[in-house]
């Protein structure tokens, strides 16, 4: 394992845009086995929620208000999380979360989906469990999709 793909592979996983998206696919095409890109992948997209919650409980409070650049984006970002998230709420339930953090898809992922669940008053340990059940679910899909899918990984990183 070269740390550079480790690093890298963590790095997408956390990100808001790419998550497992981008973490799966990078690894895999830099030569590690699935099992290892999953693991990467996934293991680094599971500590989201925590991560989100634990910024929105000690950080959120000081920079909201205060920094108008902050304030923008975070209120553009949960007016997005709760339209597309309250439907899926209102309909499943907690299992809401789960389903619209496993489709992986852009904006459909571990972060907003704890966003929303923050912004919608859901319980903390309800949601940081279902929004890890979105996560596995959308890292079996994209796993598949490698594995099944002939050239579909073009999909989620630019091969070069």
């Amino acid at each position: 394992m070269d740390i550079q793909t480790i690093i890298g592979t963590v790095i997408l996983g956390l990100a808001p845009i790419s998550e497992l998206r981008g973490a799966i696919p990078f690894a895999y095409f830099r030569g590690y086995p699935l099992w290892e890109a999953i693991l990467l992948g996934a293991g680094a997209n599971l500590l989201v929620s925590p991560l989100v919650y634990i910024f929105l409980t000690y950080f959120h409070g000081f920079l909201y208000g205060k920094w108008n650049f902050y304030t923008r984006i975070f209120d553009r970002t949960v007016i997005r999380a709760r339209m597309k998230l309250g439907p899926k709420i209102e309909t499943y339930g907690t299992w809401g979360i789960m389903i619209f953090v496993g489709i992986p898809l852009p904006i459909t992922g571990a972060w907003t989906g704890t966003l929303g669940a923050w912004v919608l008053g859901l319980d903390r340990k309800h949601s940081m469990l279902a929004a890890s059940a979105g996560v596995i679910m959308s890292a079996t899909i994209v796993s598949l999709l490698l594995v099944l899918g002939k050239g579909v990984g073009s999909i989620f990183v630019k091969i070069v």
